[in-house]
């Protein structure tokens, strides 16, 4: 049932670019495993081994914090609608901040949303998909509105001292790399 690739496929690609959500997984080798639902218009796939994806302020900042000692990620896509299927992408990860030119170079792939806080590029080596079978179907109504929402509302200096005192140290206590704009 579960098929492994190379490469995302035009027929992946398709099939990510119509997902609403997303799972990422990370791990440091030692400490607490993540796993974060990402969601809104976010994810990106620029060729057949690379995507990048609009990381968006958060109460933690786990996935930067475990991506500085460990760049293996794991990125899964669920279809709640539809044939069923599970895409995994594996591969090794890098965390672009606003002030790094590789962010720069790539936040217009994205709509503005306030409180974007990385940008995260991955290099695919696996791509595996499985049956999905037990997935269940769930109907998409509407992206929620309360983070831009509340980031809008922080205003820069707000949301900066936010995301200096929440993103800057994970939950085991590992410096997440965030970078005071």
């Amino acid at each position: 049932m579960a098929k492994m690739y190379t490469k995302i496929s035009k027929e992946q690609e398709e099939f990510i670019a119509n997902q609403k959500i997303f799972f990422v997984g990370t791990a440091a080798t030692e400490g607490s495993v993540n796993i974060s639902p990402k969601g809104m218009d976010t994810f990106r796939v620029l060729n057949s081994n690379q995507v990048i994806w609009l990381n968006l302020t958060g109460s933690g900042n786990e996935t930067a914090a475990h991506l500085l000692k460990n760049k293996r990620m794991t990125i899964m896509f669920c279809a709640f609608e539809g044939k069923p299927l599970i895409l995994r992408l594996y591969g090794n990860a890098e965390i672009y901040h606003e002030s790094d030119s590789f962010y720069q170079q790539y936040i217009h792939h994205f709509p503005k949303i306030e409180g974007s806080r990385q940008i995260i590029r991955m290099q695919v080596n696996k791509v595996q998909t499985s049956c999905g079978y037990a997935v269940p179907f769930m109907e998409f109504q509407e992206e929620r509105t309360q983070l831009q929402s509340w980031a809008e509302k922080q205003g820069k200096d707000r949301l900066s001292k936010y995301q200096e005192e929440k993103n800057s140290i994970s939950i085991d206590g590992f410096d997440t790399g965030w970078k005071h704009e």
